[in-house]
């Protein structure tokens, strides 16, 4: 799982990029070896201009009050001035290798931790191909010469954007799926009754996409807390329909197999009324009018028992 590897593998591994998928875009994006080799012998010219290049850089960005807000203090400008020297001397590094990929994922991943729109930095991107543009037909006389390195300097980072907007979809993707799975846990609050009882009180709405996540949840919690017993308090759901009915049987199943009892109570005479009219057969399950007499029920199948205090 990509969660054992090193971040920056485990940045490729989710958006599967491998050797082939390397091989496949570079010979979409046109980057030959010449490209690179021409780069490669460039690397006077980028140390000579590294750091004109990257303040002019930040001036576009902090110039602006969309982009200038993410940097925080003069400690944060300091750090990613330096990160953007780095980035800038790689890019006359005569390669584009898996390792290369790597640590430009890391670009988009960090512009989506910080809130950083794909517009921004796009934008950003444009300003830097046209700064090295200036630099380029400066110190190179020949335009032929400078437009050839300007081609290749154009390819890798266009290259680059892809890369970034990739790992930023997949780590807002991720973002997305742990907000999803904090709300699923709102909407499923199981609470622990005792040592291996747990109660899932439903509330509201009972649709299919919520009993499936409902079956998800509690098969979870199941296993994580080793309870034997589950109480499914209804009380407060108004109304269910078929698919919803056999949602709530196949999670009782699916609570038998790894070893739980579930209980049913708060059965309002409507969702009777349809489970009836359904042919919905929950005989094995005990089934109780009361939250109260279920929490009985289930401490008495872990052997405990409520007793009053004299």
């Amino acid at each position: 799982m990509t969660r054992d590897l090193p971040p920056a593998q485990a940045l490729r591994a989710r958006i599967d990029f491998d050797e082939r998928e390397l091989a496949t875009r570079r010979a979409y994006f046109e980057i030959e070896d010449a490209d690179l080799e021409r780069l490669g012998r460039l690397g006077q010219f980028a140390q000579r201009h590294m750091d004109d290049v990257v303040e002019d850089f930040y001036r576009l960005l902090l110039g602006h009050a969309g982009p200038r807000g993410f940097f925080a203090d003069e400690a944060t400008i300091r750090r990613v001035k330096r990160l953007q020297r780095d980035y800038f001397l790689q890019l006359f590094a005569g390669r584009c290798d898996l390792a290369y990929v790597e640590d430009r994922l890391r670009v988009g991943a960090a512009h989506e931790a910080i809130g950083m729109q794909p517009r921004w930095y796009i934008g950003a991107y444009r300003h830097y191909l046209s700064i090295l543009h200036d630099k380029l037909f400066h110190d190179f006389p020949d335009p032929a010469e400078a437009s050839a390195i300007h081609a290749s300097l154009l390819k890798l980072v266009m290259f680059d954007v892809s890369l970034a907007i990739d790992a930023y979809i997949a780590a807002n993707l991720e973002t997305i799926g742990r907000h999803q799975a904090a709300l699923r846990e709102l909407s499923t609050p199981i609470a622990k009754v005792h040592d291996g009882v747990l109660l899932l009180p439903l509330i509201g709405a009972l649709d299919a996409q919520r009993a499936q996540q409902v079956m998800d949840v509690v098969l979870l919690r199941l296993v994580e807390e080793h309870a034997r017993v589950m109480i499914l308090d209804i009380a407060g759901v108004a109304a269910v329909d078929g698919r919803v009915a056999d949602h709530l049987v196949r999670t009782i199943a699916a609570m038998r197999l790894v070893g739980a009892q579930a209980i049913l109570t708060g059965i309002s005479p409507q969702v009777a009324r349809t489970l009836t009219e359904l042919g919905v057969d929950i005989g094995a399950v005990p089934t109780l009018a009361h939250l109260q007499e279920g929490i009985e029920l289930a401490l008495a199948l872990v052997g405990k028992q409520i007793a009053e205090r004299a």
